[in-house]
């Protein structure tokens, strides 16, 4: 979707403020943008030439993080927080491989995001998907949700994945206690998914980043690792724990220029 295509732009979208979630599709190579995002995203770009790796990465530790929960871990509910644009591939279509029954619920506050809600709601006869449009930083609305009440049993483990989400939650904004209200919610046995940007490994084109970012829809808050590894205080968080998404268990030989990702991830179990 562009800018020469008004006629599908939902009417709740602002096209001439750069949105983060956009942002995001351009670093992946997706055509889910307009020029306000494409000119912010080379602004940071020009600032930090490994924005699309970092953003190539970070997907690739979702993958690898849900596909070790449901192949290794027996866990067969997910609540994505912050999907963001559909990118294959998607969460439902990680798991749905492992088991078809697995359910999935999906949620963003991007109206941009419920026009492609149709490619989120495919998957499996046997399994189960929805989508949401809701606001991670009001979680209490977010759990009590027909869609997530209707499509997960909230008395079974359930994977919560807060991927790259975070760093757009301000600290008066209260991330911690989102994150705490969020798994309050889920039975013993669930699991934390999650990413965020890290300043301790940033590299110097960070200012200008967070800079650009400011002028988007979302400002930008990097935390040192210690304050992201504070998100799973009370967790039993899984080996390596956190550490620069590349190295989280990864599939193979880490790729070039993997010490400029600086966003770190972790997985944990909920006692």
């Amino acid at each position: 979707m562009t800018a020469d295509r008004p006629d599908i732009v939902p009417a709740a979208l602002d096209i001439d403020v750069p949105h983060s979630a956009r942002m995001y599709d351009y670093y992946l190579g997706g055509k889910e943008n307009f020029r306000a995002d494409r000119e912010a995203a080379e602004k940071v770009i020009a600032a930090a030439p490994e924005a699309p790796l970092m953003a190539r990465e970070n997907r690739a530790f979702m993958n690898r993080a849900v596909a070790h929960l449901a192949a290794d871990h027996g866990v067969r509910q997910f609540l994505d927080i912050g999907t963001g644009i559909p990118t294959g591939p998607n969460l439902h279509e990680i798991v749905q491989a492992i088991d078809p029954a697995a359910r999935i619920v999906y949620a963003d506050y991007d109206p941009l995001v419920l026009t492609h809600a149709r490619a989120l709601l495919g998957g499996t006869r046997e399994g189960r998907t929805a989508y949401l449009q809701a606001d991670l930083r009001e979680p209490l609305p977010l759990l009590a949700s027909d869609e997530v009440r209707d499509t997960l049993d909230l008395t079974r483990p359930v994977g919560l994945c807060l991927v790259a989400i975070l760093h757009f939650i301000t600290d008066e904004e209260d991330p911690y206690g989102v994150v705490r209200t969020l798994l309050d919610g889920l039975p013993s046995g669930s699991y934390l998914t999650l990413s965020h940007a890290v300043s301790d490994a940033a590299t110097a084109g960070a200012g200008s980043i967070v800079s650009t970012y400011q002028k988007s829809s979302s400002s930008l808050t990097l935390r040192t690792t210690e304050q992201i590894r504070a998100f799973f205080d009370g967790l039993d968080l899984l080996d390596p724990g956190v550490t620069l998404v590349p190295a989280w268990r990864p599939a193979g030989p880490l790729p070039d220029g993997h010490e400029r990702v600086w966003i770190a991830g972790g997985v944990a179990r909920l006692p």
